[in-house]
């Protein structure tokens, strides 16, 4: 019985040789998985008279019989009650999940703000602060020529040496070597 997606099943007593949805003798229960648990409702009487007289239950009904003992007016609605309590608790955490998902998403946003708002923050203050007179010491194109500094000719010899050094190489054969003059 049922819907598509939603099955809903009965427990009946039928003759061997009968079809699979003809008439049946009796209904002893029905079974409906689609509760949390699911829901099994048993005539265990009826059930012991039929097990009693020949009739072999398919292994799907001797499991239901299995988990479901038989149980009084007050078990089962103990148990109803169990039921309801399980599933207002499942909600409740499932809602306390989602609003802490919620909240450290947000936190985690406003952190990223907060970080992106410093970083930009930053880099404007890098550019409107002068260059650091220790920068300017490391860089000799930056740095202020001090008063009295004066380049000795032995390096700029040395540059001059080294570029006619290339000249005369490129100039002449790859067996020669040119030196430099003195």
């Amino acid at each position: 019985m049922g819907a598509k997606g939603k099955p809903f099943y009965r427990l009946v007593v039928k003759e061997k040789r009968s079809k699979r949805d003809g008439a049946y003798l009796e209904n002893v229960g029905t079974y409906n998985p689609m509760l949390d648990p699911a829901e099994v409702n048993l005539n265990h009487d009826r059930i012991q008279y039929w097990i009693g007289v020949g009739a072999q239950p398919t292994d799907t009904v001797k499991s239901l019989i299995k988990n479901n003992p038989v149980q009084t007016e007050e078990e089962k609605a103990a148990a109803a009650d169990a039921r309801v309590a399980k599933k207002a608790a499942d909600d409740q955490a499932r809602a306390d999940a989602k609003k802490a998902e919620v909240e450290r998403i947000a936190a985690e946003s406003a952190a990223a703000e907060k970080a992106a708002a410093d970083e930009a923050a930053a880099a404007l203050a890098e550019i409107e602060t002068p260059v650091a007179e220790s920068e300017q010491a490391n860089d000799p194109l930056k740095a202020p020529a001090n008063e009295g500094t004066a380049f000795s000719e032995a390096s700029a010899n040395v540059d001059t040496k080294s570029s006619a050094a290339e000249e005369n190489t490129t100039e002449g054969s790859t067996d020669e070597v040119a030196k430099p003059a003195e």
